[in-house]
This record gives structure tokens, C-alpha cells and sequence, in this order.
């Protein structure tokens, strides 16, 4: 799995600001959650979603400027979006697990351009292979995913990927364009949805592009990069390619990772991409897979 295109990584990562290129991965790991990481939203537990409590949220999202929209419009948007995804399926119910993801992807997130953005990770309970970004912060793996993993620098690998998107604002730039567009045919139409009627609407397109609507630059770019940060947080830079290598192996009539494949490049596309646009770099660092802290899922 390993080709000699993979050996050549040191200009793109000195291609970004180094957050924390020196590590310590035992330390900082512990230190890169609160108490409460194990809570996506608002220390709302899956299972008893409280409707009621989003609706403020929703009100002062109301009047978002489209044209650029606010850190705290963009954290707060990516929370109710993230809010509608485990509306469809709920966090898996083990703190223990959830806490180890916050952990992982904290740090990860940590390397990132973005590293003040209230970072929150999720397992979700689903059977199906993928993975989904919110805007502000807000990263789900599926359980069926989280499976496959065999070590933590493939969960490193993965998440990276997903912060990427949020880094780069990929999901939250077609929101902008779908709602400066749909504003402007409501303007001549005369026909401009309000308040909470309007922010619904965005809510679930967002929801709807997080899951199925990024194209094939943004996720080669978000493979690129999530591959870099988890390289800086100390990780082997493998971990990404060896989990698209292991997707590769499945069958596109698995309909357990039928919509990631709908949703994304074929894994090959992203791996011959990922190793052309490393290709005219130097040699890959040295970092850890650390396959004995990977947390067992039953």
C-alpha cells in the first residue's frame, strides 16, 4: 500500500502555519478535551432531544449575514445543522467512546488555522461507512466507519479529513452562494422567506450538504489537508490513505457505503490524487499508529 509516491510529503506540510509541530501525544491528548467533550450539542443527550431549546438558536440565525457571516453565526448554524444529522441518527450511547473521539479529533483540530473554533466529534449510531462535517466545528463518523479503523492515526486520518472541510469553509460556502442566490430570485419574484421559515430551510440544505453535495476538489483538498494535520499532531500520515485503501476493497453494492460512494470520488480517484499532490514534496515524517489506544468498539 505503501508506493514510493507516498515519500514525498515535507513541502506540503510546511505549506500550511505549524500550529504544533513539536508533540506530545500522551500529554496533549489528555489535555485537548473538557470535561464535558462526550456532549455534541449544548450537553443535550441524544435520545431526548429537546426541541424547544433550538428554537432561540434558530431566531438569532434569523437575519445571517449571507455575504459573510460571523464566526458566531457560522458556530452556531453549524450546531443546528449538526443538531438536524443526529436527528436522523443518534449518538451511540457510550460516553467512554465519545470522549475518546473528542480527544483525538481536538488535537487534530489543534494543528489546524482554526484551532479556536469549539471543536465537537460524535460517533453516530449507524451502520453505514461515512462521514459528515458542520460548519463551526461540528464532525460525525458513523459507527460503521469508526469499525473499520485498526488503529488511531486512521481515526486521526479521518477526522482530519472532516476538520479540513471546516477549515476550509467547503460546506459553508455553498450555503452561502445556494442563499445569496435564492435571496436574489426571492427579491425580483418578491416572494422572500422570513425568520424562522427562512432559517429552516438553510438548516436542512445544510444538512443536506454536509451529507451529499461537495464536489470532487473539496474533497480532494480536504483529503490533502487532513492528511497534513494528522501528520503534525504526531500521527503517521498513512492512517487516511490506509482507510481509503481498505474502502476501496468494498463493494460498490454494499449498501453500507453506498451513499459515501455516491457522495465521494471513487476511494482509487482519491488516492491516486492524494499521492500526485504529494508527489513534488519530501520525505514523509516518522509518527505514531498507536493500534493498542484505539478504543474497541462491541
Amino acid at each position: 500500500m505503501r508506493n514510493p509516491a507516498w515519500a514525498c510529503l515535507l513541502t506540503s506540510l510546511l505549506s500550511l502555519p505549524p500550529q504544533a509541530m513539536a508533540f506530545d501525544l500522551g500529554g496533549a491528548l489528555k489535555d485537548a478535551v473538557e470535561n464535558n467533550a462526550g456532549d455534541l450539542i449544548n450537553n443535550k443527550n441524544s435520545n431526548d432531544a429537546d426541541t424547544t431549546q433550538a428554537k432561540p438558536e434558530a431566531n438569532s440565525l434569523a437575519n445571517i449575514n449571507w455575504k459573510s457571516p460571523t464566526k458566531d453565526e457560522e458556530i452556531k448554524l453549524g450546531r443546528e445543522i449538526a443538531g438536524n444529522l443526529l436527528g436522523a441518527a443518534p449518538l451511540v450511547k457510550n460516553p467512554a467512546l465519545q470522549q475518546y473521539v473528542n480527544r483525538v479529533g481536538r488535537w487534530v483540530a489543534s494543528q489546524s488555522e482554526r484551532s479556536d473554533l469549539p471543536w465537537h466529534f460524535g460517533v453516530i449510531d449507524s451502520d453505514d461507512i461515512n462521514a459528515f462535517a458542520a460548519p463551526g466545528g461540528y464532525v460525525l463518523i458513523t459507527k460503521g466507519l469508526y469499525k473499520r479503523l485498526q488503529n488511531e492515526a486512521q481515526l486521526a486520518g479521518v477526522l482530519g479529513h472532516e476538520i479540513a472541510h471546516i477549515v476550509q469553509k467547503h460546506q459553508l460556502k455553498v450555503l452561502q452562494k445556494q442563499q445569496l442566490l435564492s435571496l436574489g430570485a426571492g427579491l425580483l419574484s418578491g416572494k422572500v422567506a422570513k425568520g424562522n421559515q427562512a432559517i429552516e430551510k438553510v438548516i436542512g440544505r445544510g444538512a443536506e450538504i454536509s451529507a451529499r453535495s461537495l464536489d470532487k476538489d473539496a474533497e480532494y483538498e480536504a483529503d490533502r489537508m487532513g492528511l497534513i494535520l494528522a501528520a503534525r499532531a504526531g500521527y503517521d500520515p498513512y492512517g487516511l490513505p490506509e482507510v481509503l485503501s481498505g474502502l476501496a476493497d468494498i463493494s460498490s453494492n454494499d449498501g453500507s457505503i453506498a451513499l459515501l460512494f455516491k457522495t465521494h470520488p471513487a476511494p482509487e480517484e482519491r488516492l491516486t490524487a492524494l499521492g500526485a499532490a504529494t508527489a513534488r514534496s519530501g520525505n514523509l515524517p516518522t509518527g505514531k499508529t498507536l493500534e493498542k489506544r484505539l478504543l474497541p468498539l462491541p
